[in-house]
């Protein structure tokens, strides 16, 4: 592939992308990236994002995974079993077409998982996805909010080889125990707003670290609709951390990525 910035974990079928998707890609493009690696969150999204994928082929790469916090006409909640099931005939439908599963994972934030049998839920939905990626050898896309610890821990305990841990913001002893497994971890331009993450980036290798924007969220500004081709920010924030020049940081994050999600590499030169 050519060089250029590699979006880990971005989620492209968002409802904020609806009205001027095109024109978010083709700047994307303009702007350096040469493949956006799009996550999910619920099998609603799932047809939508191959549909793009087709439209975008070699760059509109397609994840599919039910994240632990799910959206209702109630507001969120803690995902259960019956959220994934009906999306299960779609992972083997388009396993072909995947190059991860995700975003998976667990999400301990205290509001909306307060009871262990919310937790115990989280992590059987995140286990069966992680089956799914074993069965299919794809990598994961993978989601840790306030359970940084307990989501290296559970992936190493189920063998999984192939992890993106995205938006990471455990501790940085939690982060070597991934770097050790062999995960990647990836940082969206939030990072940027303050230097909370500074010492867990400066002790990650660069070897471990990819690009993300997590578009539409977390970019540089709260308020403001995050997009792909911020992903600059994240990569000059890193290098100016680890003191490095941001060409550089690009290089390796995107052979990183290239590494870890092999399938891209394939796909773009058929």
């Amino acid at each position: 592939m050519a060089s250029g910035y590699i979006d880990c974990h971005c989620h492209i079928t968002a409802e904020e992308f609806v009205q001027d998707t095109e024109d978010i890609l083709n700047k994307s493009k303009e702007k350096g990236i040469q493949a956006l690696i799009s996550v999910t969150e619920n099998g609603e999204e799932f047809e939508r994002l191959i549909q793009l994928s087709e439209r975008y082929p070699n760059f509109i790469f397609p994840c599919f995974g039910v994240h632990p916090i799910q959206s209702s006409a109630d507001g969120l909640y803690s995902v259960t079993m019956k959220d994934l099931e009906s999306a299960v005939p779609m992972f083997d439908k388009y396993s072909n077409k995947l190059v991860a599963i995700g975003e998976i994972g667990l999400d301990f934030t205290p509001w909306l998982a307060s009871t262990s049998e919310k937790r115990e839920q989280q992590m059987k939905v995140f286990q069966m996805q992680l089956d799914i990626a074993k069965n299919f050898d794809l990598p994961v896309n993978v989601h840790s909010r306030s359970a940084g610890r307990q989501t290296i821990t559970f992936l190493k305990e189920q063998g999984v080889q192939k992890a993106l841990l995205h938006n990471f913001a455990g501790r940085p002893s939690s982060a070597l125990e991934g770097v050790q497994a062999g995960y990647y971890f990836s940082f969206p331009p939030a990072v940027a707003r303050n230097d909370q993450r500074a010492k867990l980036i400066r002790q990650i290798p660069l070897e471990n670290i990819c690009l993300e924007t997590d578009s539409p969220s977390l970019g540089l500004q709260k308020q403001e609709r995050n997009v792909p081709s911020n992903i600059h920010i994240s990569c000059e924030y890193i290098a100016s951390v680890k003191k490095l020049p941001p060409e550089i940081v690009c290089e390796v994050t995107t052979c990183n990525a290239q590494r870890l999600f092999s399938k891209i590499c394939n796909k773009a030169n058929k």
